[in-house]
């Protein structure tokens, strides 16, 4: 699918047809052969539309001729059902930079980053401008990896507050998928800064001399590297909570087979003088039918056991 975007009257309009300056934007679904005609019509090698397409692609820059490509790995909310699947996963998208225009694709039906420029929800964003517009799509990508790690942290937070009166495996599976995210978000913002860094230090943009752009990339930097210390500290307070939480199941679970241990042994002490007693023996004061006989045997049963209740009780062990 394909469409087109110009800067008209202070914002940006969907046009028809390609026109000078103009924003083209790829996503799916893609119709056969449409890559390949699209890479023959503005006269760019097909990898630089492939490319961005695949998950796993990481984040760099490259340049054939006159068409420059930039891969950046945003993130988006997973569209997988399974409950060990990572809340968030990262995409590729591609910035295909040529002279009269700019191309973006990614594999992503509707991005969030590029949805908000569709949108008309950046303002003051002109394609004609591509320095700026790609750096303002990098703006928006660190602001999004923000947003999405303050709402991994708020989720985190509920489901600790769940697992102090639960222990099911539900809770330790949001843990988990969490803890994907965030893996995620972290290899994702280190390739980002290296490749942002690379091309500041070697001016991929051609923004060296323009003071406003330069400190608007320098901001950006900045901002990824405290996003991904963000996402290093989010991560090790999860490994924090989940092994703390393991060790509260344990001790738990220790202190449980401790408590049945215990009545075991206290409730066994009476058994032991019932099962003495069943055997073919006398009871004490059988012969004289004393009435108190049965009754004496259940008092004696039951004082031992309170005798080893008391016992445990100062030993701390019940």
């Amino acid at each position: 699918m394909i469409s087109y975007h110009a800067y008209r009257n202070g914002r940006l309009e969907t046009v028809e047809t390609w026109e000078s300056g103009c924003w083209i934007q790829l996503r799916p679904p893609f119709a056969a052969d449409e890559l390949a005609n699209i890479s023959k019509e503005y006269d760019f090698h097909i990898d630089f539309l492939t490319d961005p397409l695949d998950t796993d692609e990481r984040s760099r820059y490259e340049r054939e001729d006159e068409t420059r490509l930039i891969v950046i790995n945003t993130p988006v909310l997973s569209q997988a059902e399974g409950d060990n699947d990572g809340i968030y996963i990262t995409v590729p998208v591609g910035l295909i930079l040529q002279e009269e225009h700019i191309i973006t694709i990614t594999a992503s039906e509707s991005h969030p980053v590029l949805r908000l420029f569709e949108e008309n929800k950046v303002k003051n964003v002109n394609p004609a401008n591509r320095p700026n517009f790609v750096l303002r799509i990098f703006e928006h990508t660190v602001y999004r990896y923000l947003t999405c790690l303050k709402r991994l942290n708020v989720k985190r937070n509920l489901i600790e507050k769940e697992l102090y009166d639960s222990s099911r495996n539900r809770e330790l599976k949001q843990l988990l998928s969490i803890e994907k995210s965030l893996v995620y978000f972290i290899n994702a913002l280190n390739g980002n800064e290296l490749l942002k860094m690379k091309m500041k230090r070697t001016d991929f943009l051609g923004i060296r001399h323009d003071e406003d752009l330069s400190d608007l990339f320098e901001d950006i930097i900045v901002d990824n590297g405290q996003a991904l210390e963000m996402a290093n500290i989010y991560t090790n307070i999860l490994n924090g909570t989940m092994d703390a939480y393991g060790s509260i199941i344990s001790n738990n679970l220790n202190i449980t087979i401790q408590r049945l241990t215990m009545i075991t042994i206290v409730l066994t002490v009476p058994m032991v003088i019932a099962s003495f007693f069943g055997m073919n023996v006398l009871v004490p004061f059988q012969e004289s039918q004393h009435p108190a006989a049965f009754t004496g045997i259940i008092a004696l049963s039951m004082l031992l056991s309170f005798a080893v209740i008391f016992y445990f009780r100062k030993k701390k062990m019940f």
